[in-house]
């Protein structure tokens, strides 16, 4: 997605809406585009939300949806998404809603919204969160860092120091600290938040059952004709911290478990994380091989006809949450990319 700075990412993306060549190009096009979301919630308050740009308001995902309707897209469902990525194109082009991350606010907020319009979109269950035993340790880092002044913790077996009492530090920290987890193996990355919440107080697993979405909600909404439900293995773990092994259990263990509760076949999958960071060409060659049909990225770009873009490595548009233009989501539509700055923080020692 664009940017970490959405203020400036807006501002060229206007741009290029308003001047029309980035967006009214005929090289651009393509077959359609997915869209990823993961939360639907309300505005909060305050200077340090890192977490922003992976949310959306119930406002913005109706209008959203209004704006898509108007443009004369084709709300489709990923099996849709892959016949027309193997045929000449068509007259209209198609959009594909995705959630991510399982969250209440799904069935709370999202799913109500999406039903009153009656478009198709589809979900990718990591299936430890449901089971109540999965552990969004980004949220922990969040609330740790929101609450602390200081930050000590141990990276490498050296004990480091952090000052976050400005929001600026506290969101330094927190893309340094997030980064640093992703990598790790699921067993360190377990003990190393554990630790972190053993600290400062943070009751993890209070945490998972507040803000994730259990079976039954699930249930409710994966009967829902136009709902598809895929997989995004049972830890949500990115499967390049995982040796190949383990990560083709992740990812057939995620489509047997999600088989089970929903007594349907699985046939799409999302990689966690999904950047280019997170899986690899081996990643993708187990997606097929476990059965699935198609596999989502979170790597920007639209889908192209005639079998030009790879079914297990699909892209995704992951809307910012903190841009809330439509126009600038008409540019992106389109396929303009904008590569992403993400800043480095240097610890106290």
């Amino acid at each position: 997605m664009p940017s970490d700075n959405p203020i400036l990412t807006s501002l060229k993306l206007e741009l290029a809406y308003f001047t029309g060549q980035a967006w009214q190009s005929r090289e651009v096009g393509g077959a359609g585009v997915i869209l990823k979301f993961e939360r639907v919630i309300p505005r909060r308050a305050g200077r340090f939300q890192p977490l922003k740009a992976n949310e959306v308001s119930p406002k913005f995902l109706d209008r959203t949806i209004r704006a898509l309707k108007r443009w004369k897209y084709d709300f489709v469902t990923m099996d849709e998404v892959c016949r027309r990525a193997v045929i000449l194109a068509q007259r209209r082009r198609f959009v594909c809603l995705t959630f991510d991350g399982c969250y209440k606010d799904l069935a709370r907020a999202a799913y109500p919204i999406l039903r009153q319009h009656g478009v198709p979109f589809t979900v990718y269950v990591p299936t430890a969160f449901p089971d109540g035993v999965g552990e969004p340790w980004w949220l922990a880092l969040e609330q740790v860092i929101a609450q602390e002044g200081r930050l000590n913790l141990i990276i490498d077996r050296k004990e480091q120091h952090y000052s976050i009492r400005t929001p600026d530090e506290k969101t330094e920290a927190f893309t340094f600290l997030s980064s640093w987890l992703r990598q790790l193996p699921p067993e360190d990355l377990s003990s190393a938040i554990h630790d972190l919440c053993r600290r400062y107080s943070v009751n993890l697993a209070a945490l998972t059952r507040e803000t994730m979405i259990d079976w039954a909600d699930l249930t409710r909404i994966a009967a829902d004709p136009l709902v598809t439900i895929g997989s995004a293995t049972v830890n949500c773990v990115a499967l390049s911290s995982l040796k190949n092994p383990d990560a083709l259990r992740e990812m057939t263990m995620g489509k047997a478990v999600a088989e089970a509760a929903f007594q349907r076949d699985i046939k799409h999958f999302a990689f966690p994380f999904g950047d280019r960071d997170a899986f690899g060409r081996a990643h993708v060659v187990m997606a097929r091989d476990v059965g699935f049909s198609s596999a989502v990225s979170t790597i920007p770009g639209i889908v192209d006809t005639a079998g030009r873009t790879n079914l297990y490595a699909l892209p995704r548009i992951a809307w910012d949450g903190r841009i809330t233009s439509l126009r600038a989501m008409r540019v992106l539509l389109s396929g303009a990319k904008f590569a992403p700055v993400r800043p480095t923080p240097k610890p106290e020692i």
